[in-house]
């Protein structure tokens, strides 16, 4: 079981400063969801941690592995999966190409080595087997004949959580993943997302704007606020500190405070606003 971390991790573009020196550690066996106003620096943050932008300061690390200078595609090898709020899969290709390639990329065999072509067959059975596995996982083994392109974007979605599946993901990355579904399709989504919860090795992070799915799914909420880590917690209290009132509701923290003598992040440590450890 690994553990993600970020210590300090920071991205300015000029003079803004859009993360700002953010250190949370992420469990195995938790969903971590990452909330927070439009341009709080949620996806910003995201992107970071996998690596499609470069951070100017800080780090990532997956089991004390510093992962800082690793490309997107290194990351992923190493063990970190994302999903994107649009989907990023192979259009033209059929869903069971889409999933054999993934798992292909995670093994060794004849197939990379260029052996003979018994070996490379056999191995190709391997793949297919393997790949006919998690599309049954998602619910897509009907489907495994047709052309991405050509699948609703419910099932678009489902496929992108099977390449995840597919490449072994430790932790498991989802911005907005039910962003653009209809009230029948996002239902599949978040099923799917409660199995991957039932593994007590895998990370999942979740960026997600609707509150009643972060209240249903989430072990812990983390909240950012322009580009700042201000709240860390059980969903309850997080959602019920001032801090979050104001970012969301616009309701004043401090005369929240005032009204209960209570401290302005109430059941929510300074240590755990940073993300550390008690």
């Amino acid at each position: 079981m690994s553990l993600l971390a970020t210590r300090d991790l920071t991205i300015r573009f000029g003079g803004h400063v859009a993360v700002n020196a953010v250190t949370c550690a992420f469990q195995p066996g938790t969903l971590t969801a990452i909330v927070g106003p439009n341009g709080a620096g949620k996806t910003t943050y995201f992107n970071l941690i996998s690596g499609q932008l470069k951070a100017s300061a800080g780090q990532v690390t997956l089991d004390g592995r510093d992962l800082s200078g690793f490309s997107v595609s290194q990351r992923t090898r190493a063990g970190l999966g994302r999903a994107f709020q649009l989907t990023n899969l192979f259009p033209r290709l059929t869903v069971l190409e889409n999933i054999r390639l993934a798992v292909q990329a995670t093994r060794e065999g004849g197939h990379r080595r260029g052996l003979n072509l018994w070996s490379v067959w056999s191995d190709h059975r391997g793949l297919i087997a393997r790949a006919d596995e998690i599309l049954a996982a998602v619910a897509l083994a009907d489907k495994e004949n047709e052309l991405v392109a050509n699948l609703p974007h419910g099932d678009q979605r489902k496929l992108e959580v099977a390449l995840l599946m597919a490449l072994e993901s430790q932790v498991f990355m989802f911005d907005e993943p039910t962003a653009g579904m209809n009230a029948a399709e996002a239902p599949v989504i978040l099923n799917l997302i409660r199995k991957l919860k039932e593994d007590p090795r895998k990370t999942i992070l979740l960026v997600e704007h609707k509150m009643d799915v972060v209240r249903e799914l989430a072990d812990r909420i983390i909240v950012l606020h322009n580009g700042t880590l201000v709240a860390d917690g059980a969903p309850a209290e997080v959602i019920a500190s001032p801090i979050v009132q104001e970012a969301y509701l616009g309701v004043a923290a401090q005369n929240a405070s005032a009204q209960d003598g209570t401290p302005p992040h109430p059941g929510v440590s300074p240590r755990r606003e940073r993300g550390e450890q008690p």
